[in-house]
């Protein structure tokens, strides 16, 4: 996808209402879609990653919490198609993946206190098991640091699927 106006110009097109839901669909988070929302229009793809960014930089812990009521867990059922294809590679783990996956979920949830979020696009079941067990040796504050990076990287692949399906 090249960065000119037409990469944009379906989503600066859009209703506010629809332009709203497609961004809760990237991020859940309702501040997060009014911050982005907000910057319309975009001169350039990059532009609105770039807001996007300042957005998810912006969002308080609250707010946080709340983008992340709407990933699944790694290697749980995935709630969408968006989530199906971004966990594709848990899909294809074996069954000793999938339950070192469940354990490493439920040991992050106790320790963190909400879900281990890791941009899976294109990472096998077996990477995301390993990342999840180095992050566990995390503390708090540093682990909240990486998982709002993550989400960042997230929501950008889900932003660049919005426009290229706008295109």
């Amino acid at each position: 996808m090249t960065d000119d106006v037409s990469d944009t110009a379906g989503f600066d097109a859009m209703p506010d209402d629809l332009a709203t839901r497609a961004l809760l669909d990237c991020c859940s988070s309702p501040a997060f879609a009014r911050a982005v929302l907000a910057g319309r229009p975009y001169r350039t793809a990059e532009d609105l990653l770039v807001a996007a960014d300042a957005a998810l930089a912006a969002l308080p812990e609250s707010e946080l919490d709340r983008a992340l009521s709407g990933h699944p867990r790694i290697g749980a059922r995935p709630r969408s198609d968006t989530s199906a294809r971004e966990q594709a590679g848990v899909a294809d783990a074996g069954d000793s993946v999938k339950l070192a996956l469940a354990e490493g979920n439920r040991a992050y949830d106790e320790k963190f206190g909400h879900i281990y979020l890791v941009c899976a696009s294109g990472r096998s079941g077996a990477e995301l098991l390993e990342l999840l067990t180095t992050r566990l040796g995390n503390d708090p504050a540093t682990e909240r640091r990486i998982m709002r990076a993550e989400l960042g990287k997230i929501n950008r692949i889900r932003l660049r699927r919005l426009l290229a399906d706008l295109a």
